[in-house]
């Protein structure tokens, strides 16, 4: 079954007739009538309504191929469609660069994701990350971001761990289960012990570099770890990654130096902590603190999440 999006007013003529052909309400349908319906017809679902003023939406079936994805399939065909329909992706970190990943992933199709962070928003989640808004702020972000996504496409299976991934949590998680990694965390710790384990599996995996501490983002590219310069996380993982034997990683860098953020500690997260309470790692146990915008890290998660999309459907395009 196909599904279409269709926003009409509630009082729409149409709205009146399929009412009037169900059998439950004359033409002249009263809002009390409406308020309770939530009737299959033959043509349509009705899904829910704001209020007599704004628009509601239908959940329309139909033969055509009209679904929220006909967009995406006029690029990448049917097949390919079908593959991230059906594929498995894990996103370790949902911050400011994993948060963005996620949506993309969801607005494309993947079928299944798998969410992995014990973070909660907090206030200064908002100036970069896609879950955070005062709404959200105390919230887990998994849990937010679960929301999201079925807000976005309610048939999408998510998984989500309220879990810091380190070597000691690893057990829990069994990466033959996934089609693709997406490694999106801080700590380089984490960053080997997810690279080490999908490189054992055969996982396919994309990690983030460093994010922080920079402006510009057309600088960001994707190579092998081992063709990368400038940047400083990237120059630690090239260390550990050749001790630990691992000869390739597929990367998302940048070539810009990293600026050195200011030292105000009228604004310092270290001095004045904001974390919501039950926070594990709050800013004051932190090394370092880097400053950030909202059009960096975003634009490194959807560069992660495009890899993925066009390995996922290599075949099948």
């Amino acid at each position: 079954m196909k599904i279409i999006i269709i926003s009409i007013p509630w009082n729409h003529e149409i709205v009146k007739c399929l009412f009037s052909a169900a059998g439950i309400g004359s033409v002249n349908v009263s809002r009390e009538t409406f308020d309770r319906c939530c009737r299959c017809l033959d043509n349509c679902v009705l899904l829910c309504y704001n209020n007599i003023r704004k628009p509601i939406e239908f959940l329309c079936k139909s033969g055509e191929n009209m679904d929220q994805y006909a967009r995406t399939e006029l690029l990448f065909g049917k097949a390919a469609m079908q593959k991230l329909h059906e594929s498995r992706v894990a996103v370790f970190g949902i911050g400011g660069v994993g948060g963005y990943a996620v949506e993309a992933l969801a607005r494309s199709g993947v079928g299944t994701l798998d969410l992995i962070d014990d973070d909660r928003v907090c206030l200064t989640n908002l100036n970069r990350q896609i879950l955070a808004t005062r709404k959200t702020v105390g919230q887990y972000k998994v849990d937010v971001a679960e929301a999201r996504i079925h807000e976005i496409d309610p048939a999408i299976c998510v998984h989500t761990y309220r879990c810091f991934y380190m070597p000691d949590t690893a057990e829990q998680f069994d990466f033959t289960q996934y089609d693709y990694i997406i490694d999106a965390i801080d700590t380089v710790t984490g960053k080997l012990e997810i690279i080490r384990r999908a490189k054992a599996l055969g996982v396919p995996v994309i990690s983030s570099m460093g994010a922080g501490n920079k402006l510009d983002p057309t600088a960001f590219r994707v190579t092998d770890i081992y063709k990368t310069k400038v940047c400083p996380l990237a120059k630690v993982m090239r260390h550990e990654l050749r001790r630990l034997g691992i000869k390739e990683l597929k990367v998302v860098y940048s070539e810009e130096l990293p600026i050195r953020p200011v030292e105000d500690s009228e604004v310092s997260c270290r001095e004045h902590c904001i974390c919501p309470p039950g926070t594990a790692r709050s800013c004051t146990v932190r090394r370092d603190i880097p400053g950030s915008n909202a059009f960096v890290p975003s634009v490194v998660g959807l560069i992660a999440a495009g890899e993925v999309i066009r390995d996922l459907t290599a075949a099948e395009r």
